[in-house]
């Protein structure tokens, strides 16, 4: 099987679909999947444009969709919503306003913000009834494994000892039956960090991952160019046991798209 694998469109479907469109997808006369390595949404203006893009692609069975945090921080803004916090969310005060989870919601349920303010119950009520609450969301997957591959978000859960900014991971063979909140935790790993100095790998495999900005990898780990300047690489970071594909693309204005065959 041929997998176009993405990560972290964060909303941009323009740039999604040019990625996609480069490597060939939209050309394949072969049975092929697209493998989204989590947070579809979140910072750009595209949230509607992706959903609809994604339920067509899950509608024909060519859909592996990934939870990543972001997807988690959007249930997590419903609920605070719910109990009340709409206040501290549209005024700027909550990362989930940082983060552009507020943002989302607000295309998701085509609510104006004042719209929102006012009748924040009803931003809630469109949010879950929404296709992408209903429908897309519930084909996430924790992870994805081929003979060759694990595709995740951040990293695989692993084992961790002592306290920042001295905690140490340790490969858990395990990690396949990790609980929800040790996958919580995984979707925010670095997983460029865990695999090159932490050497938390699995055996035999590559994890394909997304969630860090690949040009953290290639500054911090590989010694090339710098993390956010002009000679920044935002191209996917490989090194023994990983492949990294997050090109930040509210930055970069890309998305990394590789073609895995396996």
């Amino acid at each position: 099987m041929k997998y176009y694998v993405v990560s972290d469109p964060h909303g941009y479907c323009t740039y999604l679909k040019k990625a996609l469109e480069e490597a060939g997808f939209f050309d394949e006369t072969e049975p092929c999947k697209l493998i989204v390595c989590g947070d579809l949404l979140d910072r750009g203006s595209e949230a509607q444009e992706l959903i609809s893009f994604m339920l067509e692609l899950m509608e024909k069975g060519r859909l592996i969709y990934i939870l990543g945090n972001h997807e988690e921080l959007l249930v997590q803004c419903l609920q605070e919503i719910s109990r009340g916090g709409v206040y501290e969310i549209a005024c700027g005060m909550s990362h989930h306003f940082l983060n552009r989870t507020w943002d989302s919601l607000l295309q998701i349920s085509e609510m104006s913000e004042a719209e929102a303010y006012r009748n924040p119950y009803e931003l809630v009520r469109r949010v879950m009834r929404s296709t992408f609450y209903k429908r897309l969301l519930p084909t996430c997957v924790d992870y994805y494994e081929t003979p060759r591959y694990i595709f995740t978000h951040g990293w695989i859960p692993c084992m961790t000892s002592g306290v920042k900014p001295y905690t140490r991971y340790t490969y858990n063979p395990d990690w396949r039956n990790a609980d929800v909140t040790d996958w919580q935790r995984a979707r925010w790993f670095n997983g460029m960090e865990l695999a090159c100095r932490h050497h938390v790998k699995e055996p035999d495999k590559t994890i394909v991952c997304g969630h860090w900005h690949t040009s953290y990898g290639h500054s911090k780990i590989a010694h090339s160019g710098s993390e956010w300047g002009a000679d920044a690489n935002f191209a996917p970071f490989a090194a023994n046991g990983i492949l990294a594909i997050d090109a930040s693309t509210p930055n970069s204005r890309r998305v990394n798209c590789v073609v895995i065959e396996d």
